[in-house]
């Protein structure tokens, strides 16, 4: 599990098939083969440590549906570890299962922010609303505004600067993982074709018996 709150940005120093190797630096100073560390938003496994750099396996699923398959040498990547269990929560719940990519449409600077477009694939929009959460590349935004096929977010300069948000291009593909709570929501509405319904709420609790 991850909160979406990017540690480092690392860069691509091996990428062949099956493999990634990554320089970096805070992300090393605990880890070991074993852990789950996030790259661009996708859970993964590492297998080995070096100096200033970790090597994971990619599997061909994982390649398939990430921006990882496509990375190169020298590419920028977002890096997180997992969660520890008494840390401050400081973005949502992310768990580095990436539901599918995206294209940046447009970025628009508004007043010190860049208004990023992005679209999304219709099989995910359902659980895309204003002000709720998404993880693009891994970090944890918040949805400005949505449509059939796309949804906008805010990159604020720290966001900017401290993601590969920064080095963003209309064109790039991102990895996108819907909100968990979003999908339970979705789901809960869709089941048994009754949705969420006052009796369902008064049922579990939610509501006081009429």
């Amino acid at each position: 599990m991850f909160t979406g709150i990017v540690e480092e940005i690392g860069i691509v120093r091996g990428a062949r098939t099956g493999q990634l190797t990554v320089e970096a630096r805070k992300v090393l100073e605990d880890i070991k083969p074993g852990d789950s560390i996030a790259i661009n938003g996708a859970c993964v496994t590492v297998t080995s440590t070096g100096v200033d750099v970790f090597s994971v396996d990619i599997m061909p699923e994982t390649a398939r549906r990430t921006n990882i398959g496509s990375l190169d040498y020298g590419d920028l990547v977002n890096l997180e570890r997992a969660m520890l269990a008494g840390g401050r929560f400081g973005g949502h719940l992310v768990q580095g299962h990436v539901d599918g990519t995206g294209r940046v449409m447009a970025l628009t600077p508004e007043a010190g922010a860049v208004i990023a477009r992005i679209s999304a694939p219709a099989e995910l929009m359902p659980y895309m609303v204003s002000k709720g959460f998404i993880a693009i590349d891994g970090a944890s935004l918040t949805i400005v505004d949505c449509d059939d096929s796309s949804f906008s977010v805010s990159l604020v300069a720290y966001t900017r600067e401290h993601t590969t948000s920064g080095s963003m291009r209309p064109g790039d593909m991102v990895n996108i993982e819907a909100d968990i709570i979003a999908k339970y929501v979705e789901r809960l509405r869709r089941e048994d074709g009754k949705g969420v319904t006052l009796d369902f709420l008064e049922e579990y609790g939610f509501l006081k018996a009429r």
